[in-house]
């Protein structure tokens, strides 16, 4: 198992720990209920230093990005950002990422899924055929996501950078916590606010930044956050999670991703699939669903019409620290995807009825 930069601070400062994609990472601290009410109410900080990061540079970067992925890249100015996918040759999603423009049609950075780095990047290789000059910094980049709705005022403190006014999928780079060439970004996955801070571990800039960010951070209420706090905080936002709600075999037009899924640019992976798909209608959609009757839908648990005939699956669930009630996500026949539509999630031979209900979840 890997460890991130600040492993060592996790389990000094309690934290249970639990491998996850390939790394040993902290789960939680004080309780998944507990840290997701700190991020909705104040702030917290994730450790997501697991995560994938790809620069692209030249003056292919562009071409290679639009060729392979879903969103529209020309469309980025440098300072943004956009939330795309890599389809491959069927129509499913081999991952889905972040596309930040550096420099324009020359300086890219891809952040990708941790479970997925290594066949993102074989992918971008085996895409690269204008000789794009590319570097898999993944292994020398320090990822921290601070978020909640006090997050920015917390961090105005420590940087000249106006964070406090970014605005959403934007980025600024420059000095924070005395560290230099820090990228911090207007992104999240958990619908509370805050920002994203990447950064190289050179000369223990891991601990200045951590130990800045808590000493700034602590006597305002902000505390760190564990995975788990993570997935319940991006379920209530029927945010996607790659290996649950999307995967290979799953289209983004599927997924409810059509508004990453540009048919108007030349042509990339698969378009022609999922135009064809477009075209012909679904036959299964990415739903949420609350319970009606008493239960926690799970991942992989089956979802049958009032008959009992299979219909769908869940993706999946929980119990939401929020709202008090039982959520969850699943692809369903068409035919059940409207909202207020009735449906049922089988749970140890019981059918308990659900309702599909739009995101967020509320």
């Amino acid at each position: 198992m890997k460890n991130t930069p600040f492993t060592h601070k996790h389990i000094a400062m309690g934290a249970k720990m639990a491998p996850f994609a390939g790394y040993n990472m902290p789960i939680s601290y004080t309780g998944i209920n507990d840290e997701h009410a700190t991020v909705r109410k104040a702030a917290g900080v994730f450790d997501v230093s697991h995560m994938g990061e790809f620069i692209l540079k030249g003056e292919g970067a562009l071409d290679l990005i639009q060729r392979i992925t879903s969103n529209d890249a020309s469309k980025l100015t440098a300072g943004k950002a956009q939330y795309s996918c890599l389809t491959n040759e069927q129509g499913g999603i081999i991952d889905d990422l972040l596309v930040y423009c550096v420099e324009e049609n020359k300086v890219y950075m891809i952040v990708v899924n941790a479970s997925n780095i290594e066949k993102d990047w074989n992918w971008f290789v085996q895409h690269n055929t204008a000789g794009v000059e590319m570097h898999n910094v993944s292994e020398k980049t320090c990822l921290l996501a601070v978020q909640g709705p006090n997050a920015t005022k917390i961090l105005q403190a420590l940087t000249d950078m106006d964070i406090l006014n970014l605005k959403y999928y934007t980025f600024v780079k420059g000095t924070f916590a005395g560290i230099k060439n820090v990228l911090v970004s207007a992104t999240g996955y958990t619908g509370a606010g805050g920002v994203e801070i990447y950064f190289e571990d050179q000369d223990g800039a891991a601990d200045k930044i951590w130990d800045a960010i808590f000493e700034v951070g602590a006597p305002q209420g902000l505390k760190p956050i564990g995975l788990g706090a993570r997935d319940t905080l991006r379920l209530e936002m029927g945010y996607c999670l790659y290996g649950n709600d999307i995967d290979d075999t799953t289209s983004p037009l599927e997924a409810g991703l059509g508004w990453i899924t540009k048919f108007n640019k030349p042509d990339f992976t698969a378009k022609p699939i999922l135009q064809q798909q477009k075209e012909a209608g679904l036959q299964r959609r990415l739903v949420g669903f609350e319970m009606v009757d008493k239960g926690i839908p799970r991942h992989g648990y089956e979802i049958v019409n009032a008959a009992g005939q299979a219909i769908g699956y869940v993706t999946s669930g929980t119990q939401s620290p929020s709202l008090g009630k039982a959520i969850g996500m699943g692809y369903v026949q068409t035919d059940f995807a409207d909202l207020d539509s009735t449906i049922y999630v089988k749970v140890r031979d019981k059918q308990l009825a659900a309702k599909v209900v739009k995101f967020p979840f509320s």
